[in-house]
């Protein structure tokens, strides 16, 4: 484990006031010793408590004051209260984000250790490093933890919560954050007809994401990216009240950047870029930030797909197999199928490998712009269009920004409009991820 750069200190469950001697002790003795091995850098320390009523709401504000007394940098020490343990935790990981921290030392009651599992998983990611301190492993008898304890034993409610109990309580609070960045505001082509399928494209606002590059609709959790799987579901919570779709049949692909397709029904393989169905009130999606979301319906036989498609599931044909899996399993005559290319990195900003590029020179020379530099640009969504045009789709049936008005176009680039979409060629490894969606209506 690296450093430690956090402590959090769990005195939820404590009665401030009655043992303010013993517990200002107590975090003097945590922090002198954690110092001893952060010699390099000063520590950062949250002490965790609970905001109640009125009687009692001011004890925070005396215990941030004693602690302020106690340490030579004021500004490295805050006590948050907040009235639940979900609300502390998603205010302490804000505090950590915001200082770009990682490494954290949680120290808590033995008996809260397992709520506290349970609040770490869904709040933090793998980007963390943290590691759990019971706060009776190195104190012995007599020592002001030991004191404090005794001390607050008739005090202390600890209250017992089942881990569904504890997610419960994280999505209600997440529930009552406010949408940032505006409303949340859903792309829709004309292609595709509203008396047949629900569709769209999502952008950037609306949702409960506060890092800068993942503000605010974030609609992908990953083990590197410090958005949460609670926030996540709460952001799709959103997204479904809003454009009208069931949550509970949501799927998304499981991206490998390859050329897999899952028939919804069959057995699904370990990663698929792209779904196709014929059921009614199935959502399926398809993430991008900067990847093209390819969306595919078919009026005559009520059958839909969606696609991933980056560079490489481009070269690898996702498009094309995803138009042949329709055809194989529903019978779609080609010419009946339409075609939406999403929001997605433009030909003016997206750029590979010379050996990279050598894919979609062979797919049609002009997709390829300065290829005598080492990183030349790359137009994918050219490269889609004439594998789909190859393929027997109907060059009308393909809206991309080749065809569509400045009014019509959902096919606009991620990396060019910061204040619409998430892109990970503008933002680097913490970007977030919107999403295209389609159903067929009941």
């Amino acid at each position: 484990m690296k450093m430690v750069e956090v402590v959090c200190i769990d005195l939820f469950d404590f009665r401030l006031s009655s043992q303010k001697d013993h517990i200002q002790k107590w975090v003097s003795n945590i922090v002198a010793d954690t110092m001893k091995c952060n010699t390099a850098q000063p520590l950062q320390i949250y002490v965790v408590c609970q905001l109640q009523d009125a009687e009692c709401g001011g004890e925070w504000h005396i215990f941030q004051k004693l602690f302020e007394n106690s340490f030579a940098q004021k500004e490295r020490f805050e006590v948050v209260a907040k009235p639940s343990m979900a609300a502390a935790m998603y205010a302490v990981k804000q505090k950590i984000d915001g200082l770009n921290l990682s490494s954290i030392k949680i120290i808590s009651p033995m008996e809260k250790k397992a709520v506290m599992q349970v609040l770490l998983k869904e709040l933090f990611t793998a980007v963390y490093s943290i590691e759990f301190e019971s706060m009776c492993e190195t104190d012995c008898e007599g020592s002001p933890l030991q004191n404090l304890i005794l001390h607050s034993s008739k005090d202390r409610v600890v209250h017992k919560q089942e881990p569904q109990d504890i997610r419960r309580d994280i999505s209600m609070f997440l529930r009552q954050l406010p949408g940032l960045k505006g409303e949340i505001t859903i792309l829709k082509s004309s292609l595709i007809p509203d008396e047949c399928f629900m569709h769209g494209f999502t952008t950037r606002t609306g949702g409960i994401s506060y890092e800068p590059t993942l503000s605010s609709l974030n609609l992908f959790s990953s083990c590197r990216r410090r958005d949460p799987k609670a926030a996540v579901e709460e952001n799709l919570r959103r997204l479904a009240k809003t454009a009208g779709f069931d949550q509970g049949q949501f799927h998304l692909v499981k991206v490998d950047h390859a050329s897999d397709v899952w028939i919804m029904g069959k057995d699904a393989p370990e990663c698929y870029d792209g779904i196709v169905t014929n059921q009614k009130g199935v959502t399926i999606a398809v993430p991008g930030a900067d990847c093209m979301p390819l969306l595919f319906a078919d009026p005559v036989k009520k059958a839909c797909g969606g696609a991933h498609a980056g560079w490489k599931g481009t070269v690898l044909g996702i498009a094309m197999a995803t138009v042949n899996a329709m055809m194989t399993e529903f019978g779609c005559n080609i010419k009946d199928i339409v075609v939406v290319i999403g929001p997605s990195v433009g030909p003016c900003c997206f750029t590979l490998d010379q050996d990279e590029a050598k894919g979609f020179l062979s797919i049609d020379p002009k997709c390829v712009r300065q290829l005598d530099t080492t990183r030349p640009f790359i137009d994918i969504r050219r490269a889609t269009r004439i594998l789909l045009e190859r393929g027997g789709i109907l060059p009308q049936n393909i809206m991309d920004d080749s065809v569509a008005s400045k009014d019509t176009n959902v096919t606009l680039c991620t990396a060019c409009h910061p204040d619409k979409f998430f892109s990970h060629v503008r933002d680097g490894i913490n970007f977030g991820t919107q999403i295209g969606f389609i159903s067929i209506k009941n």
